[in-house]
């Protein structure tokens, strides 16, 4: 998925393994060390637990270690999709499930109970994912090491470029990264065994992502571009070093492994890749996408019952949609209403820059109001930024990516200009609100920047907490004052009503059998959305199937608690009290974060 989702949030929450027998001796061997490190203090047991745990998450992901401001291993790859990989990483989950087991939860203090209630189910599904064969499809047109690697490679992101050391670094792991096209290719060979494969319309999409690593000049490469302005620390000497050993590195083994995979897929992969678009299509595969509904979700609710509550919310939508059509006084019905919003060019801006101008004065309006909503606020602030040009095509309309745990590398709201067509002015206020503060960007930088949490809270996250809260502040903004222009509703209406209909058609493509095309259709009737914006996100749900239930989700179960506190606490009910109720434990599940909500309720909102 794109960076809204910090990286270590797979590390406790691995899926699609194959299991291993660890077997009794294993788990006698770790109820053996348990007792030999136990501390008197159950929660400092815990916290050790989850520390060593991430510690050995990272060691498995090393590529992890630079976003959460390590970098001890900036040069360690490791290969996640051979069998060796599978197996340390079942072995790990297993080890420690046995080592939680050990937990005596009844002596927790309240805090450590939700971190325990986390750790227990994080590993549960992640051992339970193993029936399911996720490395037959090890990447998507939406989420793959080829994109990572190449935001880590430019210089832009994590990675650090600050001496000759980082240089040499990068440039081993990189070694180890070219051989990784080898695994990526046996693994695609297996799923065309298994009849594991993507859609025909996915496979397609990755073959430009890959053209254009095939540089014809070395120095256009994205892995080339660091090298176009050292630091002052690298000598002269160091830099022709550098510079051969990247020339070699790029032209030797670089390129060589994105053709050799953009052949395997044009040549022997694309034939087999299946005409149906969602996991409906796949063996077992309605009970794999219930499973990735629940994980995404944290919710036990049948797709079923998600398709029927989509429908609801958007007809729901539309109504409210036609009272802002009759405030202004549109002369016609809600499509043309509709098709005048898409269509107009006052609703358009006509220049990249004139967009990022313009969520660069909303930050500014919305960062006047937020004193009066919260009093925990992110100590690191946030850019705008354009989506980077070689990922523009396949990329969100926009993004937030964290910034360092450390501060010194600001959180990013990125803005895809490739189709300004597709970014409208009345639909500013609720993505900045969403991406930016105080949705992803208040949410995520305040979890990292929670000391006293164990690391894997501050540094994971549920879908569904993330996207609800983001979702909610796109509903607080009602309250905040900020949607008085009722184009600006609209256009909260508007992304509430893409989120609606993601639960539709997500349930659609992956339960009941719909085509891209039947999607698409559905999406183009009940909204406002441009053709390749539509087209776009449907392959995204395509790709990541039930992420996209996520926000509404959460964000129905998030105002679900706040209107019951409300109702609970009455006159005693805080807005910024809530609200810190919400944000200063990390990202929870949906279950454990309504127990927390209930107990504070429960002690008159303190």
């Amino acid at each position: 998925m794109n960076n809204k989702l910090m990286i270590a949030t797979a590390l406790l929450g691995c899926v699609g393994v194959t299991a291993c027998d660890t077997g009794f001796q294993l788990a006698q061997q770790v109820k053996t060390q348990s007792m030999e490190n136990k501390s008197a203090d159950e929660n400092v047991n815990l916290v050790n637990l989850l520390d060593q745990l991430f510690e050995e998450s990272l060691t498995l992901n090393p590529i992890s270690r630079v976003f959460v401001g390590d970098f001890s291993a900036n040069d360690a790859f490791v290969d996640s999709l051979t069998d060796d990989y599978l197996k340390r990483r079942h072995d790990l989950n297993t080890r420690y499930l046995a080592l939680a087991n050990g937990i005596d939860r009844a002596k927790l203090s309240s805090a450590r109970q939700i971190s325990y209630d986390i750790l227990l189910r994080d590993l549960n599904r992640s051992l339970q994912g193993e029936t399911f064969p996720e490395h037959f499809m090890p990447f998507t047109q939406f989420t793959s090491l080829m994109s990572s690697m190449a935001q880590l490679g430019s210089g832009q992101s994590a990675q650090p470029f600050n001496n000759a050391t980082n240089y040499f670094e990068f440039a081993t792991r990189l070694e180890g990264y070219a051989a990784w096209f080898d695994s990526a290719k046996v693994r695609l060979a297996l799923g065309v065994e298994n009849k594991v494969v993507l859609p025909r319309v996915l496979a397609l999409r990755i073959l430009p992502q890959l053209k254009a690593q095939i540089v014809d000049n070395i120095k256009d490469s994205i892995f080339y571009q660091p090298l176009k302005s050292f630091p002052e620390s690298v000598t002269v000497e160091q830099q022709q070093q550098i510079i051969k050993r990247y020339q070699d590195l790029i032209s030797e083994k670089l390129i060589p492994a994105y053709q050799g995979l953009y052949d395997f897929i044009n040549k022997e992969y694309l034939p087999h890749t299946r005409t149906t678009a969602g996991y409906f299509g796949l063996p077992n595969g309605l009970a794999w996408y219930q499973f990735k509904a629940n994980g995404h979700t944290t919710t036990d609710m049948a797709v079923a019952d998600i398709h029927q509550l989509g429908l609801k919310e958007v007809k729901r939508i539309l109504s409210e949609m036609d009272l802002v059509r009759q405030q202004v006084k549109f002369k016609g019905d809600l499509k043309l209403f509709f098709t005048h919003l898409s269509t107009q060019p006052q609703y358009y801006f006509e220049q990249d820059q004139q967009l990022i101008d313009g969520y660069t004065a909303l930050k500014s309006r919305i960062d006047k109001v937020l004193p009066q909503f919260f009093d925990v606020t992110p100590k690191t602030p946030y850019v705008v930024k354009p989506v980077e040009a070689y990922r523009q095509r396949s990329a969100a309309g926009a993004s937030y990516a964290p910034g360092s745990p450390d501060g010194t590398r600001p959180g990013t709201f990125y803005i895809n200009t490739y189709n300004l067509k597709a970014q409208p002015k009345w639909g500013m206020m609720t993505l900045s609100l969403h991406e930016a503060a105080p949705g992803h960007h208040f949410q995520l930088t305040i979890q990292q920047e929670l000391d006293d949490l164990p690391k894997a809270q501050r540094f994971g996250g549920s879908t569904a907490f993330i996207e609800g809260w983001a979702l909610y502040s796109e509903y607080l903004g009602l309250e905040m004052g900020l949607f008085n222009d009722p184009y600006q509703l609209f256009g909260k209406l508007a992304d509430e009503m893409l989120r609606a209909m993601r639960l539709v058609v997500d349930t659609g493509l992956h339960a009941k059998g719909w085509s891209r095309e039947q999607a698409i259709q559905y999406m183009l009737d009940n909204s406002t959305m441009a053709q390749s914006d539509v087209e776009s996100e449907v392959e995204r749900y395509m790709a990541l199937p039930g992420q996209a239930l996520s926000y509404k989700i959460g964000q129905l179960k998030i105002i679900e608690l706040r209107q019951r506190a409300e109702q609970a606490l009455g006159s005693d009910f805080n807005i910024k009290a809530f609200h810190n109720q919400i944000l200063l434990d990390g990202s929870l599940p949906l279950t454990v974060l309504e127990r927390k909500i209930d107990a504070w309720i429960k002690n008159g909102g303190h």
